[in-house]
Parts: structure tokens; C-alpha cells; sequence
């Protein structure tokens, strides 16, 4: 679990608890996805903004993970119900994440072939 998760509320948007506990649970479990090395000190903003439309309310949610070493993983979504958009963007995150493990590690890379030629 990442264990520094920081989320803010917005525009008179009151972060809940039952929303704080969701997040926690959804986000903080992205760090299986990373390399062990990378897995240290891992901080997780979320920051809800409450946007009103002429057509009704929307939230605004955008999350970023910073990863030892310098490397920011982000990703922003606007939707009506926040629980939603926070499962939303963890599948953003997670397709963000697996980037992340091919740039730094040619061995996840997704060229089928890659597996039967070694590189010395």
C-alpha cells in the first residue's frame, strides 16, 4: 500500500470519510504495479474539484504519484459521481504504470520477439 496518500477538496468540496477510505483502498494498491525498487516513498496527490455545469454538477479529479528518482505519473478526469472517477483513473494510472516498468526495463517490453533474441 502507498502509504502517503494526500487528498484535498476543492471549490467547497468536503472530502467524506467513506470517500478518503475508497481512495486509500483503489490508489494506494497501485504500488504492486511498480518495480520493487521503485516502491519506496511513494506520494499520491488527489486533488477533487467541484466544477458546476449549466447541465448539472461535475467533478474534476486529478491524481499524481511521484516515484523516487523524479519520475511524476499523472492523470485527470472529469465525471458526475467521484467514486467513478476515482475507478477511472486508477485504470489510467495502471496503464500509465505499465509504461513506466517498459522504459525502465526492457524485459516487459511488448515486442513478442524481443524474448528470442538476447542482447549481449
Amino acid at each position: 500500500m502507498i502509504e502517503k496518500v494526500e487528498i484535498s477538496g476543492s471549490n467547497n468540496y468536503k472530502i467524506t470519510d467513506n470517500f478518503q477510505k475508497y481512495v486509500e483502498k483503489r490508489i494506494g494498491k497501485l504500488d504492486r504495479y511498480l518495480p520493487r525498487t521503485h516502491k519506496k516513498d511513494i506520494i499520491a496527490r488527489i486533488v477533487v474539484t467541484e466544477v458546476d455545469r449549466a447541465h448539472g454538477n461535475k467533478y474534476e479529479i486529478s491524481v499524481a504519484m511521484e516515484i523516487p528518482g523524479g519520475k511524476v505519473i499523472a492523470a485527470r478526469d472529469e465525471c458526475s459521481n467521484v467514486f467513478a472517477g476515482i475507478d477511472i483513473l486508477e485504470a489510467k494510472m495502471m496503464n500509465q504504470i505499465r509504461r513506466f516498468k517498459t522504459e525502465i526495463s526492457p524485459k516487459h517490453s511488448k515486442n513478442p520477439f524481443s524474448r528470442l533474441v538476447r542482447r549481449k
